[in-house]
């Protein structure tokens, strides 16, 4: 048997990663949870690319939903190459990188905090420019990550950056997940999607869908399938799927569908029903919508559910880079630090 790649063995320690988070950095996201209530931002900004941009956009959702606080992504060109001066006085910033070394990142980050903005930075590697750059920073503690694809660093990344929306809000529901989420992670390693690597084996494009957090995890699982599976795929809102992109949608096409158990349910079982009728060939995360079911573990709160599916669709997506015959550890053309400007 040919050893595991490294994208696998760094799945493979997602849930220990998020207990590290929870172990070492915990007084952090506590602490940067005080600093956003006493500041109670009118707006929230978050600074980040690729699939830190993606954990981004699980927070701006779980933080519109649960603080009802406007939560925007700040283009990094803006400033590096646009040099705008940003006015973010009385806001906060939020920057996600699994390196902290992008020099457009860390551009950003300091023009935010220049222009007034409470900045706190996530990041995996430690006395990075990043850190340095911001009022406050998180370490993700997700261990050195040698596969080019963000896997266990993703993981850590929303997961503080819930820590820390769970501390801000006082939201007792959700502080409670996140201490059972690293079990929740454990589980999901088990929930296996060999049914659908032979599915999408041959295909050449395919849909990703979801709504609220469950569409910052379709983009992130678009992005895998092309960096590492060398399938085009585009993530869609559940509803803005209908405004267009479903012409595209005829017998066997494949889509991928996140449906946790959250109020966007009925709308993406009702959406699902519409591809199925176009006869899409449907894999879905979660339960209550036609086609293919992917296994899945539960969560300790609907917010989390997205997050628990992503590491299986992680241990799938290994899987389909090799059964294409690609290398999940090199994808082609890319390098695991983009330092863009």
């Amino acid at each position: 048997m040919s050893e595991p790649s490294l994208m696998r063995r760094e799945i493979d320690e997602a849930p220990e990663a998020v207990r590290r988070l929870l172990d070492l950095s915990g007084e952090a996201m506590r602490a940067a949870g005080d600093r956003l209530r006493r500041l109670n931002p009118p707006v929230v900004a978050t600074i980040a690319r690729g699939s830190s941009d993606h954990a981004a956009t699980y927070f701006k959702y779980a933080t519109e939903i649960v603080a009802g606080v406007p939560v925007a992504s700040l283009g990094p060109s803006v400033v590096s190459v646009y040099g705008a001066e940003l006015k973010l006085q009385g806001c906060a910033a939020i920057a996600v990188s699994q390196s902290g070394r992008s020099p457009d990142i860390v551009a950003l980050a300091k023009a935010a905090r220049a222009g007034g903005g409470e900045t706190i930075a996530l990041v995996n590697a430690e006395g990075s420019p990043l850190a340095d750059t911001a009022s406050a920073s998180v370490a993700l503690q997700a261990g050195p990550e040698k596969s080019v694809a963000a896997t266990k660093s993703f993981i850590a990344s929303v997961a503080a950056a819930l820590c820390i929306l769970a501390e801000w809000q006082g939201d007792d529901a959700l502080r409670q997940g996140l201490r059972r989420l690293p079990d929740d992670l454990d589980a999901a390693l088990e929930c296996r999607w060999d049914e659908a690597v032979d599915a999408v084996r041959d295909a050449g494009s395919l849909y990703t869908l979801g709504r609220g957090p469950g569409f910052a995890v379709a983009a992130e699982t678009a992005l895998k399938f092309k960096e590492t599976c060398i399938v085009h795929a585009e993530a869609y809102s559940g509803a803005e799927l209908l405004h267009g992109p479903v012409s595209l949608v005829e017998g066997g096409f494949p889509v991928f569908a996140y449906v946790p158990r959250d109020a966007a349910h009925a709308s993406l079982v009702d959406t699902a029903n519409q591809l199925h009728q176009k006869g899409a060939m449907l894999f879905v995360a979660g339960e209550g919508a036609p086609g293919r079911r992917l296994p899945t573990a539960p969560a300790g709160h609907p917010l989390l559910e997205p997050l628990v599916m992503l590491l299986s669709f992680y241990g799938f997506a290994e899987a389909l880079s090799r059964a294409r015959g690609f290398n999940p550890d090199v994808p082609r053309g890319l390098k695991k630090v983009t330092e863009t400007i």
